[in-house]
């Protein structure tokens, strides 16, 4: 049997290629999940299933004035 450790990855940015904030085990699915990467700065909209991540549309990032 495989250790719960073993069966969860940080999830990777689909522009750079960095580890995100958000940490994804092998059983879980997300859909329409906001994702900000803090190596390239950028926010994406994102449907991940199994370690598969595919990207729904870059989200834009609304700043305060």
């Amino acid at each position: 049997m495989t250790p719960d450790w073993l069966k969860e990855r940080w999830a990777a940015c689909p522009d750079c290629g960095g580890n995100t904030r958000t940490r994804v085990r092998e059983d879980s699915v997300l859909f329409h999940h906001l994702m900000y990467c803090p190596r390239c700065k950028k926010n994406f909209l994102v449907n991940i299933r199994q370690f598969q991540t595919e990207v729904v549309r870059e989200a834009e990032v609304q700043t305060r004035s």
